[in-house]
Formats: C-alpha cells, structure tokens, sequence
C-alpha cells in the first residue's frame, strides 16, 4: 500500500486484552479500508493518542488494570469530539444506558455483529471532527499554525470543519496562544478567503473612538470629523471581521454590535440611515466571560450571539510536542532577518526550551527566540543564552556526588569570606574541629590566607 493511499484512511484505535479478539478485528476493520492501531491496554491507548488522535476509538470495557470506562472518561475529558464505541461480554440494558448518557457513541455486546459494527464505525467515522487527510490535500489555509500536537490536530479538525459556515465563532485561550491566526486560518479555509480579512483589538482602541473604528461616523458627527469615514464593517463587507479582546469591550458598544449582528447593517456616527453589511464575525477573549456576565460586565444575549461555536486553544505547555518544531521555524524566520547563518539549537538548549514553563505561550516563545537569535555568535544556539532569554539560572544535570561537592566548596568559600580566612572561626560557625576543617579545605585546595583583605595568614 503507498503512503497516500495509508493517509488517505481514516485512522481506529482498537483497544482489548483478547489477542484473537484484536486481531479478528483488525483485519475486518482493514478490510473495510480503515487504518488501524491495535493495543491491549488503556496505558497504552493513552500512550497512542498522545501521539496520534484517531478518528475513532473501539475499546473494550473489561480491560487489565484500567478499564474501558476510565479509559472512555480520561477521552471525554482531553478530547470531548473524539467518538467511542465500547464493547463488553457482559453487557446489561442498564450499562448501555449509563454508557450512552456519558457519551459513548455505541455500546455492543459481546458476541456482536460483524455487519452492525462495521455500520457504527463507518456513522462515527463519517461524524468525526478527525479526519484523514490526503497527502495532496492543501493545508495552506492553516500554514501559519504550526503544530504535529494531538491537542492541536483535533482543534484544527474542528476549525477546519466550521469554517466552512458563516456561523459566528468565539475563540478561546491565554494570551500568546495564537488567535489571531486561528482567526486567519479559519478565514482562509471559508468561502470568504478572497475577501477581507480585519482585525481590531478591542481593548487597544479608547472607548470613544471604538465606535467609530467600528462603524465608521459622516462629517460633523464630532469634533474632529472633517470627512465621511467608513467603519471596519464596511471595510470588511463580504470577508471576515475578526474581534479580538471582546471581553474588553464597553458596555455601549456591546449594545450597538448586538444590533448589527441582528440587522446585518451598521449606522456610523451620526448618520441617520444604516447601511447593510455582510461580514462573518469572529471574536476572541481571554477573559472569562462566564464570570463577566455574571458580574454584569459582558451581556448575556451578545454572549450567545457570539458563540454558536467556541474553539479553544491550548496552552503551549499543554502541546510541548510542538515546541521545538515551533522554535526551530522561528529560528529560521529570524535568523533570515538578521542575516545571521544560524543552524538550530544545541541538545541541551533545545531541552531547555521544551520543559520551560511558558506562561506567556507562543508569543513568549517567539520573543525568546528572536532575543537568542540576536545575540547568537555561532551557528548553534547554546543553552546559556537560552536560559539567559528565558531569565532562569544556569542549571546543569550534576549526580549527587557533583552537587554534594559543588556545595561543600561553596560553603566553604562562604565560611571563609564570612570569618576574613580565620580558620579557627570558620571551624566553629560549621561546628567542626579544626583538624577536621583543614582536611576539607585541603580537599577543596583552599588557602585562607587569600581570604584576607590584606592577603596576609591569619594567625589561628
């Protein structure tokens, strides 16, 4: 079988203990033309999906040590889209029940139908947000996400399948988490793509003039207004207006917008007629608005105007898999910048980078980069400057002896300093004898005379 034909199949991951079982199953799924990993635990099909998200999961409910129905809630909780069907020898009308009121896609029992499950896997398939994708396939829409991440793949399955309608879209995520172009990337895979494609923060532009930015104002509405204006709608009509930072917006404002969303026309400021628009709206936030609505600052009836779809980016500590994929894109794009010919980063560097904690995410990483990029003098960024970029102490890997040694020198070195090389001080503030400490400081190859400000022994 070639490549494409293998990525052109949708993907199953088919977990039992039975070998007989998993492989009977695996050449009917095959057969069937599914691409299919075969494992015999949960362990391990937690092991696959943090590889690889599949378009569908079969497991069985009697599993060894974990079973089925943890293995079924940890999915539900990391990947809420992902179908499940689940298979027992004991199945009850109860179970299938409860099976199916916590989400499962399908429950069979054990012996089932060979003709029935091959139905369920192909209605679920057809239903999952994961599909293949062909190698020919163009993925240009997405190309500014980088990303080989489970989390990432099943977000951009969703958007992918969103984008397509005009339905208005809320996206979610801490700040440097990249939505923005989420946003553009939801734009260019939309029929919309040849059209506008507008960003605006809301919370970077004065309330007073936000108004104005967004639906444009005649001559003389204000002071100021020397001349007709047309607004980011109008900009935009027939492509995409993308708000970003929408928790941030007045009060007033959220009025006017929810009555533009509803007219599908925009008044500017100071006129007395509006003007019809057509423009697929996105927002973002990192707020709460939950939270927002709740304290009056966010209104309920624009909130649900504004997410018919929710899509929610990941922390980058979340999707550390994409670090350095995403360090070493950035390092090209940078390094081209500056002229410089950097090649990549050293082991230990690119280490670092992947267990930094990244509260500032994506941005934050891109800013780290560049700050490295710049000061880089040869071809392989080493991990001092990245852990001067990311402001944490040089840190190395030392066994326990290497510590142990590292801290007795300092301390030593510490005593001496304290007691101006006095010996006999230094051996009492460490409550040992002086024998005893000059074995230590013979070990260290420490002199205290040096310790003297005058440089001059210290009679003990």
């Amino acid at each position: 079988m070639t490549d494409q034909a293998h990525t052109n199949q949708a993907h199953i991951l088919l977990v039992d203990d039975d070998p007989d079982l998993l492989r009977l199953l695996t050449i009917r799924l095959k057969a069937g033309n599914y691409r299919v990993t075969a494992v015999g635990s949960a362990e391990a099909a937690l092991a696959r999906l943090a590889v690889e998200l599949p378009a569908l999961v079969i497991t069985d409910v009697q599993l060894p040590g974990r079973d089925g129905l943890a293995l079924f809630d940890d999915i539900r909780r990391q990947h809420s889209a992902l179908p499940v069907i689940l298979l027992t020898a004991h199945g009850t009308i109860p179970d299938a029940v409860d099976a199916t009121a916590r989400g499962a896609f399908a429950y069979l029992t054990k012996p089932f139908d060979g003709k029935l499950l091959m139905e369920k896997v192909a209605y679920a398939v057809n239903l999952s947000t994961v599909m293949p994708t062909p190698a020919s396939s163009d993925e240009s829409w997405r190309a500014e996400l980088i990303s080989r991440s489970a989390p990432m793949a099943e977000l951009l399955a969703e958007a992918r399948l969103v984008a397509g309608s005009d339905a208005s879209i809320l996206i979610r995520g801490a700040s440097g988490t990249g939505k923005e172009l989420l946003a553009r990337a939801l734009h260019n895979a939309s029929r919309r793509a040849k059209a506008p494609f507008i960003a605006v923060n809301c919370g970077a532009i004065p309330e007073q003039l936000l108004e104005s930015e967004l639906f444009g104002h005649v001559k003389g509405s204000f002071t100021g207004a020397v001349a007709n204006r047309e607004g980011l709608f109008q900009a935009a009509d027939g492509g995409t207006l993308f708000l970003d930072e929408i928790g941030d917006m007045p009060l007033p404002l959220q009025v006017k917008l929810l009555r533009v969303l509803q007219e599908r026309a925009v008044r500017p400021v100071g006129a007395d007629r509006t003007q019809p628009v057509d423009v697929r709206l996105l927002s973002a936030t990192h707020r709460d608005l939950d939270v927002a609505m709740a304290e009056g600052q966010f209104r309920e009836d624009l909130y649900y105007r504004l997410n018919v779809v929710t899509l929610v980016l990941p922390p980058l500590a979340e999707r550390r898999e994409d670090i350095a994929l995403l360090a070493n894109h950035f390092l090209q794009k940078v390094a081209a910048k500056y002229q410089k010919p950097l090649n990549g980063f050293a082991p230990d560097a690119l280490t670092a980078l992947v267990g930094a904690p990244w509260p500032g995410n994506v941005r934050q990483l891109f800013n780290v980069v560049e700050q490295v990029c710049a000061l880089a003098t040869a071809p392989l960024v080493p991990l001092t400057l990245v852990q001067r970029a990311l402001r944490v102490p040089s840190l190395e890997a030392l066994s326990y002896n290497e510590a142990k040694q590292r801290f007795e020198r300092d301390y030593l070195v510490q005593l001496l300093r304290l007691t101006d090389g006095n010996v006999a001080d230094a051996a009492r503030l460490a409550d040992r004898n002086r024998t005893e400490f000059y074995r230590l400081l013979q070990k260290y190859e420490l002199t205290p005379a040096l310790f003297r400000g005058d440089g001059e022994p210290v009679a003990d």
